[in-house]
């Protein structure tokens, strides 16, 4: 199936939103070191709790129209919010034993890899060579940069232990496969016809519900003081809910493979902000391997010259459509993922 007019106007505004949202979700390490008395488990099941209720609350309305549809998808709904849930868990505890920098890059870094397995599998899509070109050098950037940490931490000038940051890492890539499910799982929701709001609130709402054991149980320390309150209030107002909502629109518009790439943006903001906020120290390596993740991001966003000649080509017809009154089809797609059998 060929991109229709328009549609990489709709991927260029849905690659905008991943990326606004990923700056949001950048700062969120740096958020939690300051309140330093709140442990992970308590950090992540406030953030993603709270902001999951949030975006199931601003979505009622379509919930409600929406839930005879939400229930014929009810698998996807499930396996969405059980990632979700799982998520935050694990994705603020890599960042607790490994380090901000070394947390956020491996949980996103990877992330784009296991949703590229989940779509092969599910979805029976290829990979352009683009995509895996880009894919590549966010993998490498990550690699470097848990490298340079793991080193650093072996020399006694890090965060964490070497163990610490293994067990971190370890705990990075489960948030990472996590984080590609409940990605795949929205678009899935979003692909077939349900509104995006719907989606992500029914999916994060959910996954908010599901949380709440683990805040009752460890969120004591957040009602402790001002500024941990503070700090839980920022986490699930401004990067969870206003982050996902933005995600939200962008899973519209792009694959949860493009989305889940584009957002390798987050952490060369959070390794940014660790070493000016927080005071992390990054060596050469690790800043060879954020420069490694920004090229990744050019490679897919920019524009190869091919889409821009398909571009020129469909704007014509399109018009031409548009002004007899001829509604297209939405196709998702960037450049980066195709879907086998058109």
């Amino acid at each position: 199936m060929k991109p229709l007019a328009g549609h990489s106007r709709s991927a260029g505004t849905g690659a905008l939103c991943v990326l606004a949202a990923s700056v949001l979700w950048g700062t969120t390490g740096t958020a939690a070191t300051f309140a330093p008395e709140v442990g992970p488990l308590a950090i992540g099941a406030v953030a993603m709790g709270l902001g999951g209720l949030l975006q199931a609350l601003a979505a009622a309305a379509q919930l409600a129209r929406h839930a005879p549809r939400l229930r014929e998808r009810r698998r996807a709904v499930l396996l969405g919010a059980a990632s979700v849930a799982v998520y935050p868990l694990a994705f603020y505890s890599s960042m607790h034993l490994a380090g901000v920098a070394v947390g956020t890059v491996v949980s996103i870094g990877t992330a784009p890899l296991a949703s590229a397995l989940i779509e092969r599998v599910m979805d029976g899509r290829r990979l352009t060579r683009r995509w895996t070109t880009a894919a590549a050098l966010g993998l490498l950037g990550t690699v470097l940069l848990c490298v340079a940490e793991a080193g650093h931490a072996a020399d006694g000038a890090g965060p964490a232990s070497v163990a610490g940051t293994l067990l971190g890492v370890g705990l990075g890539l489960v948030a990472a496969a996590t984080y590609a499910l409940y990605s795949w799982a929205a678009h899935r929701l979003i692909s077939r016809g349900l509104p995006s709001r719907a989606a992500m609130g029914a999916v994060f709402g959910l996954g908010g519900v599901l949380l709440l054991p683990v805040l009752l149980a460890t969120g004591a320390p957040l009602v402790g003081s001002w500024s941990n309150a503070a700090v839980g209030t920022y986490m699930a107002v401004v990067p969870m809910f206003a982050g996902y909502v933005l995600f939200g629109w962008g899973l519209a518009r792009v694959p949860a493979s493009t989305a889940t790439t584009l957002s390798q943006l987050e952490p060369a903001v959070a390794a940014v902000l660790a070493v000016l906020v927080v005071g992390e120290r990054l060596p050469a390596a690790g800043w060879m391997g954020i420069a490694l993740v920004i090229a990744c991001l050019a490679v897919l966003t920019t524009p190869s010259p091919a889409a821009r000649r398909r571009q020129r080509r469909s704007d014509g017809p399109a018009r031409a459509g548009e002004a007899r009154g001829t509604a297209h089809p939405a196709t998702v797609l960037l450049p980066g993922a195709e879907a086998d059998g058109g």
